[in-house]
């Protein structure tokens, strides 16, 4: 399916009563609506073109109730027998998402990590184009990265105001991190992906979302370790994996 996304500007508004209702979702509830989005694409490009809220769910992993309530924050309730309208309902979740402005991403340090999102075609396909990457390293400045050449960190101002860049994403080591994000908000970035493991200091303005992919792991640590210790005591107690009670 063709994206439902528009050319506007960054600073396309919201109608009023879209602005309203995006100020009444729930943060997690916009992180869900994001799920949805993914999914839904999915089948429209599968030729799907109604889905129900219990078909939905599923695809989605959350229950159907709090699915059809994260819906009704947009405006849309689907029709009883028939589900919702998935071309309308991707419309919709992109309008709130703010996917119908054209957005810009700078993506700072160019290492391993950074070489992968510049690399990442998943980006541009749903309306976030890499369109500046930039990195300290001399060596590097020019060298194309995912057909985008590398400038100085020191350019960050001129360039992002330039490509008129509305997300920075961060990939540097600690160390470096604040000192980016600082040349960022200087350049009127006012929304920024960290990668890196520390807390950025921002004005109030400004969204930071934090990625720690090694926080990520030590909670599936504790899941892998509780699950085991479950299943250490249930033997102990003599239940067997499948629920049953074990006799001697």
């Amino acid at each position: 399916m063709a994206s439902q996304r528009g050319e506007g500007d960054l600073t396309t508004p919201l109608e009023p009563a879209d602005r309203e209702r995006a100020r009444a979702i729930p943060e997690a509830a916009v992180a869900r609506l994001a799920v949805y989005l993914r999914v839904l694409s999915g089948m429209a490009d599968q030729g799907v073109t109604t889905v129900s809220s219990e078909e939905l769910s599923t695809a989605a992993g959350v229950n159907s109730a709090k699915l059809r309530k994260d819906l009704s924050y947009i405006g849309s309730y689907g029709t009883r027998g028939v589900g919702y309208d998935v071309e309308v309902l991707v419309s919709h979740i992109e309008r709130i998402l703010g996917l119908t402005r054209k957005h810009s991403v700078a993506v700072v340090g160019i290492g391993n990590l950074g070489h992968a999102l510049a690399n990442y075609g998943g980006f541009p396909g749903r309306g976030f184009p890499v369109t500046a990457l930039f990195d300290v390293d001399d060596d590097l400045v020019g060298v194309p990265v995912g057909g985008i050449p590398v400038n100085h960190i020191e350019d960050i101002q001129r360039v992002c105001a330039e490509r008129e860049v509305s997300i920075g994403v961060i990939a540097t080591p600690p160390p470096a991190a604040q000192g980016v994000c600082d040349r960022l908000v200087s350049a009127g970035v006012q929304c920024i992906l960290n990668f890196a493991p520390v807390v950025l200091q921002v004005p109030d303005n400004v969204e930071v979302r934090k990625v720690d992919l090694a926080v990520e792991m030590q909670i599936l640590s504790f899941h892998v370790a509780r699950r085991a210790d479950e299943a250490a005591n249930d033997l102990v107690n003599g239940i067997g994996v499948d629920g049953m009670v074990i006799r001697p």
